[in-house]
């Protein structure tokens, strides 16, 4: 069975033993044998590692991985050191330095963040190379559900950053005791459409600060 390694394999013990959670896997494992397949299967699971279910403070939902070779993570819009940033985090990077003044360099690794309480999920969470929602209705967006739902049971105020419509579809799981945030998607076809301007990082860390939490250090480190 999948072992997260933390409060996460309780959560989401009956997800994880469910037959179509088996099936999944089952599939996968042949997936990555004859294709290649992003991310690596170490990190599939890796946001749940770094954000473990008590310390998510903010969720920031991704649609699927990236497809591009050696880019995906494990982390929604994170990639690796050495790796060019994509489009859609350099835009990301430009919306913080607009609203908070952070400088970016050439690191796009967003482990810091993770560690710091933000889940950095996405809706599927493995993709083919070069196939853009090639691992789309395979049971991804079943699992992610019930972490949502898992979040959404919290007695304490989650905030949730939903950009654009796939991840806005995750509205319905989401109780209004927390907080959600909506904007376009910050690719390059909707990032002027309202996703540049949202305020959404200095939002956020004015919302925590209100309910005595850490801030978040939208640097990267």
């Amino acid at each position: 069975m999948i072992k997260i390694g933390n409060e996460w394999d309780d959560i989401l013990k009956e997800e994880l033993n469910s037959t179509y959670f088996k099936k999944l896997m089952s599939f996968l494992d042949v997936e990555y044998e004859q294709k290649t397949i992003y991310p690596h299967k170490d990190d599939i699971f890796k946001s749940m590692k770094l954000t473990d279910y008590d310390k998510v403070k903010v969720v920031i939902l991704g649609q699927d991985p990236y497809h591009g070779e050696g880019e995906a993570n494990g982390l929604a819009f994170s990639v690796n050191d050495g790796i060019k940033i994509p489009p859609s985090l350099r835009n990301i990077f430009k919306e913080i330095h607009d609203e908070i003044g952070i400088e970016y360099n050439d690191c796009g690794n967003l482990d810091s963040w993770a560690k710091n309480g933000v889940l950095l999920l996405n809706t599927v969470l493995t993709v083919e190379k070069d196939k853009a929602n090639s691992h789309r209705n395979i049971g991804w967006e079943k699992f992610t559900d019930r972490i949502i739902e898992s979040l959404n049971k919290r007695d304490d105020t989650i905030i949730f950053l939903l950009w654009g419509k796939p991840a806005q579809k995750k509205e319905k799981l989401i109780d209004q005791k927390h907080i959600i945030l909506k904007s376009p998607h910050p690719s390059p076809l909707s990032s002027y459409r309202g996703f540049f301007g949202n305020g959404h990082f200095k939002m956020v860390n004015k919302i925590l600060k209100e309910n005595g939490k850490e801030e978040i250090d939208w640097s990267v480190k």
